[in-house]
């Protein structure tokens, strides 16, 4: 890939993020923390992976967006609203 192709790659990634706002990664333990304190907790799943499955997990508190991945399914609180994807893509 030239300059000007790794250039549009940035673009592209920096575009992403502008678009999805401010997206923090945390530990799957963290995670399981913040939908805990949610009143009504709406988490988006995917499962994903080349050599070996990992599981990806998203959800909003307080105008962030968290992210986790793990290497096993997260036991997710009861009550828990959850929305199947395809596949999560994180820019950057």
């Amino acid at each position: 890939m030239g300059a000007a192709g790794a250039a549009a790659v940035a673009a592209a990634i920096a575009q992403a993020i502008k678009a999805s706002g401010a997206i923090v990664r945390v530990s799957p333990d963290n995670f399981l923390a913040i939908v805990g304190r949610a009143d009504r907790p709406l988490v988006v799943t995917a499962e994903g992976g080349v050599f070996s499955t990992r599981y990806d997990y998203l959800t909003a508190y307080k105008g962030l967006i968290f992210y986790a991945k793990s290497p096993s399914p997260l036991r997710l609180p009861g009550g828990t609203e959850t929305i199947a994807a395809q596949k999560i893509w994180i820019p950057g």
